[in-house]
């Protein structure tokens, strides 16, 4: 049985790596500056882009460990979707998913691949309109383009690249065969999330100055769990937030990122790999290698029109999880952990009628229930989302909602929640923070992935068909 590693090394080799010197950097004025490749000629920008309304969405799964199986259990609860194709390296996994799907109430995907082309040959297939990706992360890339340029559009798991050449990848195929590529930032969805997303973009919170996110999950249970301990090795070979759109993602959209604002410059700093190191020591044996990513990582982001997002990864240090998600506004603020919180200044904004504000305080537990209630996002009303949500499950519901929209959207010919660019912008991190920390912190200029256009939209907008408005 061979492993994914062997995969990737074929995988390099059939397809080959774009020219280093094409999405590479320099050093300029103390900064390091990315090179930002003109579109080449005949594709178009994916700002807004929505496809034909598809009827039913077949769907093709690759990847069947713990996450693929979880999609497995939760898709059949979308009624214009199913699951027509199976794949992963090991056959008994296949197996095992379609038992999974029969006890759902499912039908048999009718497709079952495993083996090195196994994912291949489902890509392939004419009958798949969503190729929906939960393999390694070094994988991400290479799999969505092969599926683009076969027709299908793309879901990938979290992140979708970890260079800038996969990242470019993405939306180069993308923008050339009209595509869409999502990747599955599931934190977008959490219901605090949603709602200070929607109280933000209602202007709640005035003019959003600065956020933070982040990683913060102890992840000594989880190691052993990923087959052929890729995700161990990835983070021994590593400096840098190499797992940051849990964060990122949520913030960014607060943000209007590409929206109306852009990331402008990069400053990462990470700690030495003291409990990491012994980690490895344990692992591999004493001194065999080198950890090299921090118990750590800090990242500072100042955006275009002024704002600063900090960013953290931590992944071996014993400490409560935690993604931040902090947004400090001109009027209010949010915050999720340890205990979902918001603060409004004097002037109260929300219609509510609440008193006795204090801006040094969270609001109590009924006013802040009161203004969850009052603004609860639009998208979760429909089809009553929230409550289904909770019963499908998937980290609390938020994967349910993720993929729901997910289907609504192509269902009903709408824009995506997020698009390539957000799944580039993102997933950049993973290199940017490394080339920083790597280059003593260095300022590191971000790349645009839109080449220009990240001010031709007014904001992020969550669509609802018509027939939904009002619900």
């Amino acid at each position: 049985m061979k492993s994914y590693l062997l995969i990737l090394a074929t995988i390099f080799l059939t397809f080959g790596a774009v020219a280093a010197d094409k999405y590479g950097y320099k050093i300029k004025n103390h900064q390091i500056v990315y090179n930002t490749p003109e579109r080449p000629a005949g594709q178009q920008s994916m700002l807004g882009f929505a496809c034909d309304p598809i009827e039913h969405v077949r769907i093709g799964l690759i990847g069947l460990g713990d996450r693929g199986t979880g999609a497995a259990r939760r898709l059949p609860h979308i009624e214009d979707a199913t699951i027509v194709a199976l794949c992963d390296l090991l056959p008994e996994r296949v197996e095992r998913a379609q038992g999974i799907l029969e006890r759902q109430g499912a039908p048999r995907a009718i497709g079952e691949y495993s083996g090195e082309e196994g994912w291949k040959q489902l890509c392939e297939r004419d009958d798949i309109d969503l190729v929906y990706l939960v393999v390694p992360w070094q994988l991400h890339t290479t799999m969505a383009v092969y599926a683009m340029e076969h027709g299908k559009h793309v879901a990938i798991e979290v992140p979708a690249a970890t260079s800038i050449e996969e990242c470019w990848a993405l939306v180069n195929t993308s923008e050339r065969t009209r595509k869409h590529c999502i990747m599955l930032e599931n934190c977008c969805y959490d219901d605090f999330e949603l709602t200070c997303l929607n109280m933000a973009n209602q202007g709640v919170f005035g003019e959003i100055v600065h956020v933070e996110g982040a990683y913060c999950h102890n992840l000594d249970p989880w190691w052993d769990v990923y087959q052929g301990d890729w995700r161990m090795k990835y983070n021994r070979a590593h400096k840098g937030d190499v797992y940051p759109t849990h964060g990122i993602g949520p913030v960014c959209q607060a943000l209007n990122i590409h929206r109306g604002d852009k990331m402008d410059v990069l400053v990462s700093m990470d700690t030495d790999a003291f409990r990491g190191q012994e980690l490895s020591d344990k692992r591999y044996g004493k001194g065999k290698y080198n950890y090299a990513n921090g118990d750590n990582t800090s990242t500072f982001i100042r955006t275009r029109k002024g704002k600063t997002i900090l960013i953290e990864h931590s992944v071996v240090t014993p400490r409560p999880y935690s993604r931040m998600y902090q947004l400090a506004g001109t009027k209010g603020f949010a915050n999720k952990y340890p205990n979902d919180g918001i603060a409004l200044g004097g002037e109260d904004l929300t219609g509510i009628d609440l008193e006795d504000l204090d801006a040094e305080k969270y609001l109590s537990d009924k006013q802040r229930d009161s203004v969850m209630m009052q603004y609860r996002h639009p998208i979760v009303k429909v089809d009553d989302l929230l409550k289904k949500s909770k019963t499908v499950g998937g980290h609390g519901g938020m994967d349910f909602v993720m993929e729901y929209r997910l289907i609504y959207c192509l269902h009903n010919g709408l824009p995506l929640d997020q698009d390539v660019y957000d799944a580039a912008e993102w997933s950049s991190l993973v290199e940017l923070t490394e080339v920083s920390i790597r280059h003593g912190s260095m300022p590191v200029v971000m790349p645009d992935f839109t080449r220009g256009d990240w001010d031709k939209t007014d904001g992020l907008v969550l669509h609802i068909a018509e027939k939904d408005l009002g619900e």
